[in-house]
């Protein structure tokens, strides 16, 4: 299994993803403004991997604070989840893990600081262990939504490197491969990160699942030649409603889908369905270094002083959406119940 992010007795270690495909080198985090940093120049990215990262990088640093009180070890706590905080605005797992270390720290603040900081490291790895449980468990559920054979298109990397392991869109193709549907995976090379050309298509090479990169404006041909099978993707937000936010170009993919009569599909953890977020107009919105736009490889490909828009996401309609795979279950419509129902129910996920 891909190693995309450890708990080390050096500190965190990640797989540098701004060096993929042509090299896999690994950074080691020593402190909690330098996890803070990989998850900002997404050294890690995507929303499971990013709530684990921000996890792991506050245990870090309550680890290494010099407090002698609680009381102090408190302050320290909220320094560091404020900075974590304003890494990745839109990634609501983000959110998610740095509220549940604060309540673990709540529980334990009566404790000494020596079991406090262990326990919050502890913390950590287990929200580490679950994560890769859970994406096993979405990738049973919603291997059952494959097509025994054919084309399946994904947009951007919801695979192991955007979660602790096995991933999510990729962990669904990943579970069907194992249950022997012949799957061909289309990836969207994802502009302008390139993370399906770069990422995607690296992580299924090394698993030996067939794979074809195309170019994001290709999506809609291969649909209407009927190349197309089914399309699942991962998401970053998923609102009451069952709006779903996910990397930009995705909206465009599930349209066309919707054209083409194609079923999409969205695979992610429970920690990323946000019900206190109404619809899909509440999400924010990252934007991002327009030079991202300008620039590939280091070369400017635009001409000095044009305006640049770089939004990381967009949003899709609910409507877009033939059914939400979550480690609980599977949602369909109406979301507003079936998304409510899965995020009440009690979990069953095996670490």
């Amino acid at each position: 299994m891909i190693q995309t992010l450890e708990w080390t007795d050096q500190g965190v270690r990640f797989i540098d993803q701004t060096k993929l495909p042509t090299e896999e080198t690994y950074v080691t985090c020593k402190t909690h403004a330098q996890v803070a940093d990989v998850i900002r120049n997404m050294v890690v990215r995507g929303a499971p991997a990013i709530g684990v990262a921000a996890a792991m990088g506050i245990a870090l640093g309550v680890r290494d604070s010099k407090a002698e009180t609680v009381g102090d070890l408190k302050r320290d706590l909220d320094l560091i989840c404020d900075n974590m905080s304003k890494t990745r605005p839109t990634a609501v797992n983000l959110f998610w893990a740095i509220r549940r270390m604060q309540e673990k720290f709540e529980r334990l603040r009566v404790r000494p600081i020596a079991q406090i900081k262990q326990e919050l490291v502890e913390e950590s790895k287990r929200m580490h262990a679950e994560d890769i449980a859970a994406n096993q468990a979405m990738g049973r559920h919603g291997a059952t939504l494959m097509p025994a054979e054919g084309g399946v298109l994904t947009h951007c990397n919801a695979g192991a490197l955007a979660t602790a392991g096995y991933g999510t869109a990729l962990g669904v193709i990943r579970a069907a491969v194992e249950q022997g549907k012949k799957i061909h995976v289309y990836a969207d090379e994802t502009r302008p990160f390139l993370q399906g050309s770069r990422l995607t298509a690296w992580e299924l090479m090394k698993d030996g699942i067939p794979t074809t990169v195309i170019s994001d404006n290709m999506a809609g041909a291969m649909m209407k030649q009927g190349k197309i099978a089914a399309i699942v993707v991962g998401a970053d937000r998923i609102a009451a409603n069952g709006d779903v936010a996910n990397k930009i170009g995705t909206y465009t993919v599930a349209v066309l889908a919707k054209e083409n009569g194609i079923p999409f599909y969205v695979a992610a953890p429970i920690s990323t369905v946000d019900l206190a977020c109404p619809d899909g107009d509440h999400i924010p919105i990252e934007l991002r270094n327009p030079k991202e736009v300008t620039h590939i490889a280091g070369r400017q490909m635009v001409p000095d002083g044009v305006s640049i828009e770089n939004p990381a996401f967009d949003v899709t309609p609910a409507k877009y959406v033939a059914a939400i795979i979550t480690e609980r279950g599977i949602a369909r419509e109406p979301y507003q119940e079936s998304l409510q129902r899965l995020a009440g129910a009690e979990a069953k996920v095996e670490v």
